[in-house]
């Protein structure tokens, strides 16, 4: 594949905002994109969970930007690392997973990718690895080779573990190994470039320290954002509800962008469309509920389609501007008698735990058949349907 060095390409893919920061410098990396050395690109997670978000989604996405210039990518999973469990962000230590776990996740996020990488390309496809393949391989003689390379200071040093040893909360000496596997990724696949966000940049730089020493080469680091809240700094999480999940079908992944806070406007802009920037000033000077509902209207385009798209615009216009109900409400069968409320909502997997269905009822974010539930029980009775509302997106008829 011939290597695209554009440099007005090259700029609008590196000043997009996407990327924070390159180590040891960005002059030095726009050099050497444009040189027309193909250069071997990688970007490595652990499948800690088998669901991804729009702050995933946007590595990805540059991932793919990067291959289309004709470079080498290659996604790493952390078969293997994920057993040791990183440390990065955590004030303790962060749980293993079994294999079966990690198997099932990775085959889950390779699905959820799959609209936003061309891994069905005839020339330079996405490479897809698994660092299990060489630390499994690694002797205890090794192991004790790659730990002589840093010191306990340089781990200390770490935020997070600055933090647990103030508070006295235990640091595990396993937890110092996942710098140096993770850091091995490096040397194993012989890169030119290691892609990471900002919470992995001590592992990125471990990787550079060991490939330098190992193999006498350097490697750059390219740094993403996390794509935060710009005014409370909270991040895209399942457990908090707040982010847009790439498993969510087209209409409720719809409504997930509609519902971001207005501050994540220029961010979702930024990070998972690919409209130009020039036109972002326009955009965002049309409103809050327009520009949100073109930027919704790409990204749903991007995992289903101009048709999907299309009508999951349509839906959302139909059901929160006319107050109308969704026409593809879910049905449940359940046995007739008398429910408490809470249940009913666990029951219709509406919520994921009972704290957050009392959360829901004490924001007045319930409803049954249209109006808001105070009550504390729901009688129901054989043979009549509900439909269950939780938040503005979530429904359930009740049979």
């Amino acid at each position: 594949m011939k290597i695209i060095t554009d440099k007005k390409r090259i700029d609008e893919i590196l000043n997009r905002g996407v990327v924070v920061d390159v180590l040891p410098s960005k002059d030095e990396f726009v050099k050497k994109l444009l040189s027309g050395e193909r250069l071997k690109i990688y970007f490595g997670a652990d499948a800690t969970s088998d669901s991804l978000h729009l702050s995933h989604a946007k590595n990805y996405m540059l991932l793919e930007d990067l291959r289309q210039l004709g470079h080498e990518i290659t996604i790493l999973f952390g078969d293997f690392t994920a057993q040791i469990g990183d440390p990065t962000g955590k004030n303790t230590a962060r749980p293993m997973l079994s294999e079966a776990q990690i198997k099932n996740n990775v085959k889950s996020w390779l699905s959820q990718i799959r609209p936003i990488m061309d891994f069905k390309a005839n020339v330079n496809p996405p490479k897809i690895a698994y660092n299990g393949k060489w630390l499994s391989k690694l002797s205890l003689k090794d192991v004790i080779r790659l730990a002589s390379n840093f010191t306990v200071q340089q781990m200390i040093e770490r935020d997070m573990f600055e933090k647990r040893w103030n508070s006295n909360v235990p640091i595990y000496l396993h937890e110092f190994l996942y710098p140096l596997m993770q850091g091995y990724d490096s040397v194993a696949l012989d890169t030119d470039v290691e892609m990471c966000g900002t919470d992995q940049t001590f592992n990125a730089l471990a990787g550079r320290t060991l490939l330098k020493r190992i193999k006498d080469k350097e490697k750059f680091i390219l740094i993403v954002n996390l794509m935060a809240n710009p005014k409370t700094g909270a991040l895209m999480s399942k457990s908090q509800g707040t982010g847009v999940f790439l498993s969510s079908p087209p209409n409720e992944m719809y409504g997930a962008v509609m519902a971001q806070p207005d501050e994540m406007i220029e961010i979702l802009f930024i990070n998972c469309t690919r409209i130009p920037l020039s036109e972002k000033d326009e955009l965002m000077a049309k409103g809050p509920r327009e520009a949100k509902g073109k930027i919704a209207f790409e990204i749903v385009r991007k995992f289903y389609g101009e048709k999907k798209a299309a009508e999951a615009e349509a839906a959302f216009v139909s059901q929160f501007s006319k107050g109308e109900l969704p026409g593809d409400i879910p049905s449940k069968k359940i046995a007739a008698g008398s429910y408490d409320i809470v249940d009913l909502m666990l029951e219709a997997a509406l919520v994921s735990s009972k704290s957050e269905a009392r959360r829901m009822i004490e924001q007045n974010g319930v409803k049954v058949d249209q109006q808001l539930f105070k009550e504390k029980n729901l009688e129901k009775i054989a043979g009549q349907e509900i439909i269950l509302q939780v938040g503005k997106r979530k429904f359930v008829k009740l049979v």
